[in-house]
């Protein structure tokens, strides 16, 4: 990243840049030069964006992950074109929104906050289980978020790749997700020990980085307020991700009800997800061969639990006895 003088970036310099990255038939006949970002849905395609000196060429829109919202564009998150390097980056403009959730019978107020994820970007700056980027205000003091690109898939879209069956996953693949999976945690009890939350922990939020090896979290500008527990709704989103990686996805109770209806009929209200009410946490009822050490964790998320998480050290504990009966039951290391 390299800054350029105010007066050199006209609409002439930035038109020679496009051409020197994309190719001369790329420059658009015609596109805004954008400092202030205060209307994101003013930024369209083919705009440039002069963000702290540094002029971004406004390519695609980001997609949302969440749950039933596939597809659905973010149009305050674009990726671009650092015009200065040619690198790809992620321009995460300011959006307010809030909304509240409820997880068993308790109320979590959630709402975006620029500036958290701008104070975490320098936190994890370095840390090879986070995103990457800086953050730099635009003319009219928004705190516009520049991310660096990672190349690479969703982390569970490659661990339901494994196996050929549940069986064959868990035996032969589950340790090693395991691990990926405790040092995810670790990287969230680093953000703890700086009394700081990622406040958005969901699977589609890890990104397996294909250069660096490593999976890394993404997209933490959500912050909560809710009176029990600081950490209450990370650890409740890393409970919702053991789960998916130890069922080697979703354990759905309409599909038990259709096609295991055996099964199903041992299932009770306590077995399931206590954030989601049609997902089996209990999972030894499906999967014998599960650990009793490792299906203990999963049932501190589930609706008949009687103690909850409080600090990612204690899951870490009771991840590390799970870990060591995984290696017994396996025959494995990693």
């Amino acid at each position: 990243m390299m800054a350029l003088p105010a007066e050199t970036l006209n609409e002439t310099a930035v038109r020679g840049l496009i051409a020197h990255h994309g190719g001369a038939a790329r420059v658009p006949r015609r596109f805004k030069v954008i400092t202030d970002t205060s209307d994101f849905f003013r930024v369209e395609y083919n705009d440039v964006v002069i963000l702290g000196g540094v002029p971004y060429w406004v390519k695609r829109y980001e997609k949302e992950g969440r749950f039933g919202l596939d597809d659905e564009p973010k149009y305050w998150v674009r990726r671009a074109v650092e015009l200065t390097t040619g690198a790809t980056r992620i321009i995460k403009l300011v959006f307010h929104e809030q909304f509240d959730t409820i997880i068993g019978d308790v109320k979590i107020t959630c709402f975006r906050s620029p500036k958290k994820e701008a104070r975490l970007l320098d936190l994890v700056a370095g840390h090879r289980n986070f995103m990457h980027g800086r953050w730099v205000l635009d003319a009219a003091d928004n705190n516009v978020r520049i991310l660096e690109f990672i190349r690479g898939p969703r982390f569970d879209d490659v661990i339901v790749g494994y196996g050929t069956d549940h069986q064959d996953y868990f035996h032969h693949y589950f340790l090693q997700v395991l691990d990926q999976y405790i040092e995810l945690v670790q990287a969230i009890k680093f953000l703890h020990d700086h009394g700081e939350k990622h406040g958005d922990i969901r699977r589609d939020h890890i990104l397996w980085d294909e250069e660096t090896q490593a999976n890394r979290w993404i997209d933490f500008d959500y912050n909560y307020m809710q009176g029990e527990s600081l950490f209450t709704f990370d650890l409740q989103g890393l409970g919702n991700i053991l789960i998916f990686l130890a069922g080697r996805g979703d354990v759905l109770v309409p599909d038990l009800y259709h096609k295991q209806r055996e099964i199903f009929d041992t299932l009770w209200g306590e077995d399931l997800s206590i954030a989601y009410k049609n997902r089996v946490a209990n999972l030894q009822k499906i999967y014998p061969y599960v650990p009793d050490s490792l299906n203990r964790v999963l049932l501190h998320f589930s609706f008949g639990a009687n103690i909850f998480y409080e600090t990612t050290d204690q899951l870490l504990d009771d991840l590390a006895t799970a870990r060591v009966d995984m290696v017994s039951l396996t025959g494995r290391q990693s």
